[in-house]
């Protein structure tokens, strides 16, 4: 199975249900040499679902001591597919190894 990494709003229970249909199951996690910034949304569907009008954002910056805390989220191939659809087009979806040594997806910037 698949897994998703939330640093932002798709921890947020209404987002999970209106995107995916339940609501995940995942454990806390940590990716390495990332920082966040934040992204303005304009995306009205987006901003509907999320209620924010700022989300934050991955962006690479190499050193290991920069941490980024989330959720690593056991999802399908389908909802990933949904995930892809919920992000705007902003961001791109690479595959990661996190501190916990698991692997799993992440939205970065472009």
């Amino acid at each position: 199975m698949p897994h998703l990494f939330s640093y932002g709003t798709l921890q947020k229970e209404q987002v999970q249900i209106e995107t995916f249909g339940r609501i995940l199951k995942g454990e806390k996690d940590i990716l390495t040499a990332y920082k966040l910034e934040m992204l303005e949304i304009k995306d009205p569907e987006v901003l509907r679902k999320s209620n924010q009008n700022y989300h934050p954002i991955l962006v690479f910056s190499g050193n290991i001591e920069d941490e980024v805390e989330g959720v690593l989220f056991e999802v399908t191939d389908k909802e990933i597919l949904q995930a892809d659809e919920y992000e705007v087009d902003d961001y791109k979806r690479i595959e990661i190894v996190f501190k916990s040594g698991k692997k799993g997806f992440i939205y970065v910037g472009k």
